[in-house]
Formats: C-alpha cells, structure tokens, sequence
C-alpha cells in the first residue's frame, strides 16, 4: 500500500506547493497572479499554529493522534520546514494509519490552522483456514496472535505467516506455503476477514546423513546417537535384480550449504546407483524437525564428550535437498584431543575423608576423561552410590559440590572438588495435598519424613514407594516437593498425591472341571472405614478413608455350586505401629442333582473361618514383613463319591499359617524395578502321633477326620528395567506338600492343580492351589500314579504334592493413565506337577510360550488375554497342546 501525501504547507518533495483558494488577509504575504499564496523553500515563513483538527478518525482518539504528531497550538513552526515532516513520520511510525493528508485550512495574521486527514488501517473481524485439519486449525488458533479488533498492520500478517509455518516446521513439513488475503467485510465497516491458505506440500524426511572430519567413530555409531533424527532404512538389490541404471539428475554443478535450515536450495550433480550399488527407499525416511535436530547435536557432542573429547565441537552442519521430500544433512565434526583424569582433589569437605569419597566416585587416576559420568557420580547415579546422596541421606539438604579445573597438561586434567557441606538441615513441617478422600493419618503413618528428624533423601524416596503402594493413590503422580529454608536451616515437606479409584466390582468366570462355567461377583472395598459407619456424611457411597480393606464375595453355578466370603482387615491395629489384623469367613456347598426329579443326591459343604496378624520387621531390613493366622475348615460330605476318598462324613481342616516376605517393587501396577521374595509355611498338628487308631487298617472316613500334613510354597519375582519404559520379569514358584509320618500319608487336600490361566474353578473347596500355565488348558498338568496313568477322572480332581514354575516375561505399557494402566507382554515359561518327591525331576517340564496384554482398571481389577504355544504333551490326552487363548479377569497369574 502506497503513502499519497498532499501537503499544501510545506513542500515535501523537491517542489512548491501552495495554499489553495485562500484569501490572505495580512499584507507581507507574496501573490502570484492568480491571488494565491506562494510558498518556496527559498523563502521559508514562521507561523504560529491557531488550531488542529483531525479528519477521518472513526476508531482512534483525535486528541492522542495530535499529540502523537508533536505538534501543538501555539507552536511556532517554519512552513516549508521539518517540524510538518516529522509529525507525519511520527503518525505513520505507529501502523494504524493508510493515508496521511496534512493541509492548512486557512491562513490569518501569521496563524495556521491546520487539518490532518487520514485513512485508519482496516481491522480484523475474523480469520479462516483452508488446506488443513479441523485439529491443525484448533491448535494453530491458540498459537496464533489473532485477535478480533486488531489493526491490520503488514507486521501482524508477516507474524501470522511465521506462526502457520513454525507450526508445521516442527511437525517436519519444512517447505510449508502459506498464502494471507483479505477481503472486505460486508457487515462491519472498515473491518476485513483474511483468508489463510495453507499448502503443507510432503514432510520432508531426512535421505543420507554424512559425517566427516574424524576417524575416532564410525558413521553408523554416529548416527545411533541422533535419536531423533535418523536415516530412512534402505536395503540392497543383488545385481542380478538391477535391469538399468537409475538415475538421479540435478541441476547445478555443486552442493550449496543452506544459510538457513528453513529454506532448502537445490543440491546439484548427477547420482548414478548401478548394480548391486542401488538401494531401495523400503521404509519411510525419519522426518526432520529443527528443534529434535538441535536436541541430536548436542547429544551428539555429549557422547564424544563422554568418550574424553572434551573440545569437541560440531564445526559445521549444512543441509541439502535431495528431492522435493527429503534431504541430506553433513557434519563436520572436530573431535580435538582426547582428554584423561589426573588427579582428583578435595577441598572443604569435613564430614567425610577424602579416601571415602574417592571410593564412592570410583574414578581412577587414567580414567577417559568423562565429564556426564562424573556428574553422575556426583549428583545421581542409578546404578549405585553417588557423593551428593551421602550428604542429602545424612541431612545436608544446603550441600553442594563443584569440580573445578584446576589444570590441563598434555592430555590430562586435574580436578579440584569444592564441597560445601553446610548446616544440617532439620524437617519443620510436613504438608499433604491432594487427598480427598483418605484421612490424613493414613498418609501420615507411611511417612518416614517427620517433623523434628534431619532431612534424608533416601527416606523421601522410601516414602514415596510406600505411599505408592497403597493402591489410593496414581503411582505415577506421588510427589515430595522439598521446601528448604536456609535462613533458620530447616525445610519443610509438601507431600502432593492424587486419589484414583481403589474399590471394585469384581466380575471374574472360568470353567470348572465339573461344572463348566462358575461366575464371581465381588465388591472390594480398599479404603474402607470402619469408625464411619454412624457417620452418613462420610459415605462415598460407603465409609472410606481409613485404609481399611472390605471384601464381599459370591460364586455360583445355579444350585449346584454355591460360594459365600466376607473378609475384613485393618493394616494398622491401634493405629500407631504396622501391625496388621485380619479376619474371613466363607461358606461353599457343592451338590450333585438330580434334575429330573429336583432330588440333591449328594453334597459337600465348606465351613471356614481365618484369623491373622502381621507385622513389619526391620532385620534383615525393613522390606520383610512376617504375618502368621489360624485357620479353621470343616468339610460335611453327603453321598458325596471318592474325591477325598470317603462319600458321607466329617473331615477337620485346622492350620497354623506364617508368610516370611520381603516387597521392594516400586510400582504395584507396573513395576519397574524391584524384588519381591515370600515363602509361606502351612502346618497342622501332626494329630497322626496321638490319636488312637490304626492308620494302615482305619477308613478313610477315619483317616481324614482330623487332616494333617505341612505345605511349604515359595514364590520370588524380580523386575528389571531395560531400555525405557520396556520391562523384564523373572520369576520362579515351586511348591511341596510333605507328612509327618508314613502311616498316615498325604490326603487330598490343598493339593497343587497346574495348567492354563490360572482361574480358580471348583476344586478350591478342597483348598487346592490352582496355578497357571499358558499354553496348555486348565488344570491339564497332572501326576501320573504307580501305573502311568494321568491322575485325573470324573471322581478323581485331586493334584501334585509337588510343582515348580519358572517364567520370564518382557513388559511394555501403552498407558500408565490411573484409570487404566495397560501394557503388552510377551513371554516364555516351563512347569510341571509331581505326586511323590522320587518322582521330583526339575528338568522335566511343560514348556511354553506366547504374547499377551493386560488392562487395570480401578473398578474392574486386573483383565487379561494371552495366546501361549504349548511345546509338549497335554497329560490328559497325550497329545501335543499347541495353541491356547487364555482369558482372566480379577486373576494375577501366580
């Protein structure tokens, strides 16, 4: 848009100009011959300036345009002269105005009175976008500064271009055209609406990425250390194959380095690929976005760093475009001297001697100079000590630590830590945010970090797995913000979590060995209260807040199978040390029907009920807990066939329980790290040596009055972190059921039933241990007896007396959002099922593998679906068992 001035004042140009139609009234003034007032900058006239008015002003202020211009009433300005010539400037500066028209209205006694007309600059009604998404546009809008009211200036269009392109730019469409027009808006005067067109043109990927100027790294070693910014994967074509040569021509006759990595120039020359030399573009290529590129150079410079080049730098990088979708990108990398650690010094440090904090840096006199490994081993090292984690695990919350150069000879470098130790920094106050609906004192009884205790980094880390492994809180989202306060050498503690769900409506279902499909209702309440049951106010839905846990459980299979359980536990007894206490009750009867005449024909029925208390230890250390309960099961069998070995009768069931474990895993959900160790050891009293019968001539209605028999199980599991977020866990479980004596042997009781997904169908009234194996189908890895034979038969469901299970499984989460934490996994595991110790062999299992995913949700518990391969024989059938689909809701795989 051009500027037309018209200034009848002064002259402007290299011209006169003169007023129009004016009588002069005074009688100094020149005339021309036709009565008009002539004006030449050879004859400038001073005039006082009597009034300014401003013409055409319909959205800004005329009083600030006037003052704006500089000048005022009863200046005294020279005509022709700077002072008109300067206000216009001034005006025009600010990007409001189109056209600028200074003239004097009229001219009297030596006063002016002058008129600035001008044209406002059209504003924004509104902006559309075309050639892109609804979502593009949505994000765009919120970037863009666009606002509706602005003034149209060059510079806010100019800004708005930028904006679209730097939006794409990051997204790796580089070459990005946006075209800005306004039209007119026929509602709102002098008001316009732009059209924003956009062509986002091909992402632009990356071709060939060259490396030169050092001999120390090979390319392709380079290149893994662009994480971000990666060649397209290629593959060679035997010669055979190649029936022509492929030719790439550009124009030019060199490469051209680009000025800016925005713009592509064209890379000359001719590439001819002939023979086995052609490589397919197989796969697409990485596309190239500046800021990543900038993110791979200087992790570029800090692996050679890390290799003791401590100089190195990349001296030039230059992009090239290969063809309209991809480029080439050279670096020109100087490596410099490779450097060594000499000697490593300490000053200011008092509360630990030198040799000891040498020891924990564990960085030798000769060591590659390697400057990301010694802040490692000073600040945070996740494979072992560090020097900081001393002092914060001791209270020196204010202490830091400085490695100073202190001298460079040849190839080697001495290195001078300045510690500064400060003041012990004791805890003031400790805050908790976030918790709505667990009371403070459950949050405050796993907090290691109380008020009046010197600061200890390791207890703030301690704390935060405890408070993660509550299951109230999103693992992700327990936070400790440390609030230091140097002034009276104290800091206070903010601990912020977030609640997540925790209760469940537990919906589970497998197939029975004799029934076929048994379902489960449950509802699990984990954060139950107790002492708020006479309180309604604290209802959501259910009392909730005190860390109690209450679970409610119902089996059936119409009037066949029925399965009713209540249990109850309260973590903290008295509320002031972590001793558990925990009470069930559950009662189960199983019939056989006649459905003809509606006639039960026979039944079992279950009466049981546990009492247990637990504790936290601190020796070994403060990982174990030790819990131990008494048990009590009474089985009333009617007409009931041979599955225990008598049809009518009684049989007493009483334990003694003690569970030894130790959990360091840091997420219950997805772990990442970690261990966890138990061994639980079931013994009933050995009634065989003091009750008065003949064991080897008794029934078994006798026998198995009073059950006897000890049970030992042992399951570990280990976590460990691989690359990212992707997980491997071992773990291995081996379980034997021993007697007191030979006479009176081991009943059928408690037993070990192994195969498929591990969903515990029926043969849990017998307190059986059902234990998956993927691959095979359930229950299907059975002893053999004396003869051979599979011990397993419409009457006969009993199981081993020994297992062992080994798995490895590799882990990766799609989300670890709180309300469903979802990860894949794809593993390999082996097991097998003996019914005498002298059968026992380790090495004979059931092999498998396979691939599954599994999804947690608060409400719903842990769902699972794996397809597993089964390598060996299915006992029952002797037929190889193949493919399997295993399905689990509620169920963690043992």
């Amino acid at each position: 848009m051009r500027l037309k001035i018209t200034f009848l004042v002064s002259a402007l140009i290299f011209s006169s100009l003169s007023f129009a139609q004016i009588r002069y009234g005074g009688d100094t003034a020149p005339k021309s011959s036709d009565g008009n007032i002539s004006m030449s900058y050879s004859n400038p006239q001073v005039y006082e300036i009597a009034e300014i008015n401003v013409e055409g002003s319909e959205f800004l202020d005329s009083n600030a345009l006037i003052s704006i211009s500089g000048l005022k009433v009863g200046d005294k300005i020279k005509i022709p002269g700077e002072h008109i010539s300067s206000a216009i400037k001034k005006l025009w500066k600010q990007g409001l105005i189109g056209d600028i028209k200074v003239f004097a209205s009229k001219v009297e006694n030596g006063k002016v009175f002058l008129t600035i007309s001008l044209t406002e600059r059209p504003r924004l009604s509104k902006f559309n976008f075309s050639g892109i998404t609804k979502s593009q546009e949505s994000e765009i809008r919120e970037k863009i500064n666009l606002i509706r009211g602005r003034v149209m200036t060059d510079a806010v269009i100019k800004n708005a271009e930028l904006t679209v392109k730097k939006y794409f730019a990051e997204k790796g469409y580089l070459n990005t055209a946006v075209e800005i027009n306004y039209v007119k808006d026929t509602i709102m005067n002098n008001n316009v609406v732009l059209e924003v067109a956009v062509d986002k043109k091909s992402k632009v990927k990356v071709h060939d990425i060259n490396f030169y100027g050092d001999e120390n790294f090979s390319s392709s070693k380079l290149k893994k250390k662009l994480k971000n910014t990666g060649e397209r994967v290629r593959f060679k074509l035997p010669s055979a194959l190649i029936s022509k040569t492929i030719q790439f021509v550009k124009s030019g006759d060199q490469k051209k380095p680009l000025a800016d990595s925005s713009a592509l120039i064209t890379k000359d020359g001719v590439k001819t690929f002939l023979n086995s030399n052609v490589k397919l573009n197989f796969f697409k290529s990485s596309k190239f976005v500046t800021a990543k590129f900038e993110e791979d150079k200087e992790k570029l410079i800090s692996f050679y760093n890390s290799k003791g080049y401590r100089d190195a730098e990349i001296v030039l990088d230059t992009m090239f475009k290969y063809d309209e979708k991809s480029v080439d990108i050279d670096f020109h990398v100087n490596p410099g001297t490779k450097y060594y650690f000499r000697d490593i010094m300490w000053k200011g440090n008092y509360v630990y001697e030198d040799a000891y904090l040498d020891k924990i840096l564990a960085i030798e006199k000769g060591d590659i100079y390697d400057l990301e490994l010694l802040d490692k081993k000073l600040q945070f090292n996740p494979n072992g000590l560090d020097v900081s984690s001393q002092y914060l695990d001791h209270g020196y919350l204010f202490s830091s630590i400085t490695p100073v150069e202190v001298k460079i000879q040849g190839d080697s470098i001495d290195v001078e830590m300045r510690v500064f130790e400060g003041a012990k920094a004791k805890i003031n106050k400790v805050y908790v945010t976030g918790n709505d609906r667990t009371n403070d004192h459950v949050i405050m009884r796993e907090i290691r970090t109380l008020p009046g205790q010197y600061f200890s980094r390791s207890e703030l880390i301690r704390t935060q797995r405890e408070l993660s492994q509550l299951g109230y809180f999103d693992p992700e989202q327990v936070s400790p913000t440390p609030l230091p306060n140097p002034a009276d050498e104290t800091v206070d503690i903010e601990w912020s979590v977030v609640e997540r769900p925790s209760d469940q409506i537990e919906l589970s279902g497998g197939w029975g060995g004799t029934f076929g499909f048994v379902g489960t209702l449950g509802l699990i309440f984990n954060n139950f209260s107790l002492r708020n049951i006479p309180n309604f106010d604290k209802w959501r839905p259910l009392p909730v807040g005190d860390g109690q846990k209450l679970s409610l459980r119902f089996q059936a299979n119409g009037r066949q199978f029925q399965s009713y359980s209540t249990s109850f536990s309260e973590p903290w007894l008295g509320g002031k040390k972590p001793n558990s206490f925990g009470v069930s009750f559950n009662y189960s009867v199983q019939r056989s029907i006649n459905y003809i005449t509606d006639e039960t024909l026979g039944s079992l029925k279950v009466l049981g009920a546990t009492v247990s208390l637990g504790r936290r230890v601190k020796w070994p250390d403060d990982f174990f807990t030790i819990s131990n309960s008494v048990a009590y099961l009474n089985y009333d069998l009617y007409n009931f066939g041979q599955s225990l070995g008598f049809s009518s009768g009684v049989a007493n069931n009483f334990t003694f329980n003690t569970t030894i474990a130790r959990n360091s895993i840091d997420n219950p959900m997805f772990p990442r790290g970690g261990s966890s160790v138990s061994l639980n050891i079931a013994l009933t009293p050995p009634f065989s040596l003091f009750r008065d019968i003949n064991y080897e001539t008794a029934a078994n209605v006798d026998k198995y009055k009073w059950v006897e028999y000890h049970k030992w199980m042992f399951d570990a599991k280990y976590y460990l972190k691989l690359i990212g977020n992707l997980v491997l866990e071992s773990r291995g479980h081996i379980g034997v059921i021993g007697q007191y004596t030979s006479k009176a042997g081991i009943g059928p009781f408690e037993r070990f039933q192994l195969g498929g997904d591990g969903l515990t169908g029926t043969n849990f009234l017998l307190g059986n241990e059902v234990i998956g194996l993927r691959g095979y189908p359930n229950n299907s890895i059975v002893p053999n007896d004396d003869s051979g034979t599979p011990t397993v038969s419409s009457d006969d469901i009993r199981g081993g007396t020994i297992f062992n299970k080994y798995v490895m499984e590799l882990r990766y989460p799609v989300s670890l959002n709180p309300s469903a934490t979802i990860y894949v996994l794809a593993f390999a595991e082996a097991g097998n099922n003996w019914n005498k110790f002298s059968d026992f062999n380790p090495n004979v299992l059931k092999k498998s593998m396979g691939f599954g995913a599994r999804i947690f949700m608060p409400a719903f518990g842990l769902l699972g679906l794996d397809w597993g391969y089964g390598f060996d024989n299915d006992p029952t059938t002797g037929e190889q068992s193949g493919a399997q689909f295993h399905f689990s809701i509620g169920q963690l795989l043992r």
